[in-house]
């Protein structure tokens, strides 16, 4: 860059960052990357959920301050700890002079914090929402209190001088449930060619004996109530007579619930790196992805990288990726019967697999790259 004057000291707040896996710290860590890349400086505030350095600089040329905490609900929900290496990390950050601050999420007492940071900063917050609908665990009564806490928190974030953004056209919407009119959209983006490009030499088939006219269907993500296991488990009894076999890439609480299915046709083969993940969606003929809720599902992207279309419910970033039935197939709810019905009709029309997984891996090389998400985030300081 020419102009060194044009570059901005941004701070990004994120409750999880890697090593931590998920769709919101990968966008934490390949957003303030792509904008390290761009010669502004970058410092992302998040918790030490595994005992790592609490400032470190990462070869992105990203700083990343890592907060004391503890860590809740098996560590999706960490707790900034407000003890003396806390108030001597946020008096680091204090004294730097920040332009602009990221909050991603709403759901964390870690999203608050950053908000008043903002505040003492004399900025005004962007907050990205990551979700459409209500987090849900599976349990009736817990999911009652988290409903209750999510409209208290965003009751509270409201009551702020800050920006709401949603991650995609589904969580801008969502937004509106709670009273908050959007300021507009900063989406997801994925490297398409680098995902696809950094793909080992694995292969699924080959090692789990699956058979080349088998119609090979995946799924990569939390093994969490949420993302659906239960309606692929139920799936795949319906299509036990049909060539069709799942490869389930994750871990969680949910793995032994695949295990005790006992279902031939399923293979759990534990959370893989971004190269194995890669070569699995390759593989893949559909990802399938029966998930309740979503902001911007970067599994989706992920597979459209590798041009696997998708059977997933209408989640936020399925119309963004797929914006009709040329690139992918989206049903209205998670049920069994319909996604085995599609599954059924796929195989009995000899759906044409690849050209749709042609379009949608075009579609994202062309509409969601990093240096656009950066543009607009920038816009969003202003």
């Amino acid at each position: 860059m020419e102009e060194t004057s044009s570059m901005s000291t941004i701070c990004i707040f994120s409750a999880l960052f890697p090593p931590s896996m998920g769709g919101v710290e990968r966008f934490t860590d390949c957003l303030s990357a792509e904008l390290a890349h761009e010669g502004h400086s970058v410092v992302v505030v998040t918790n030490n959920t595994h005992g790592l350095d609490s400032k470190e600089m990462l070869h992105s040329g990203v700083q990343v301050v890592r907060l004391p905490c503890v860590n809740l609900v098996d560590g999706r929900y960490p707790v900034p700890v407000r003890n003396a290496l806390f108030y001597e990390l946020m008096n680091y950050l204090n004294d730097i002079e920040f332009d602009g601050v990221l909050v991603n999420a709403r759901f964390y007492l870690h999203s608050l914090l950053g908000v008043q940071f903002a505040r003492r900063q004399g900025l005004r917050a962007v907050v990205l929402d990551h979700g459409s609908a209500y987090l849900t665990l599976g349990s009736r009564v817990l999911d009652r209190m988290i409903k209750f806490y999510e409209d208290c928190i965003t009751s509270y974030l409201r009551r702020l001088s800050v920006d709401f953004y949603g991650i995609s056209a589904k969580s801008a919407e969502w937004l509106k449930h709670f009273g908050i009119v959007p300021k507009g959209v900063i989406g997801n983006a994925i490297d398409a060619a680098s995902f696809r490009g950094q793909a080992s030499n694995r292969s699924y088939r080959d090692e789990l004996g699956i058979a080349d006219d088998a119609l090979l269907l995946s799924f990569t993500g939390r093994l969490v109530p949420e993302k659906g296991i239960d309606v692929l488990l139920e799936t795949m009894g319906l299509l036990h007579e049909y060539p069709v076999e799942l490869v389930v890439a994750g871990d969680g609480p949910l793995l032994s619930s695949i295990e005790d299915a006992h279902l031939s046709n399923v293979h759990a083969v534990g959370r893989l790196e971004q190269p194995d993940i890669a070569a699995l969606l390759l593989e893949s003929d559909l990802f399938c992805l029966p998930t309740r809720s979503e902001g911007f599902c970067t599994s989706l992207l992920e597979s459209a990288a590798c041009g696997t279309p998708f059977l997933v419910t209408d989640v936020g970033g399925a119309k963004e990726i797929a914006p009709n039935e040329d690139y992918g197939f989206i049903t209205d709810s998670a049920n069994a019967s319909e996604f085995a019905s599609i599954v059924n009709s796929i195989i009995d029309s000899q759906v044409d697999l690849q050209h749709m997984g042609g379009l949608c891996a075009s579609r994202v090389e062309s509409t969601c790259s990093w240096s656009a998400v950066a543009s607009i985030l920038l816009a969003a300081f202003d």
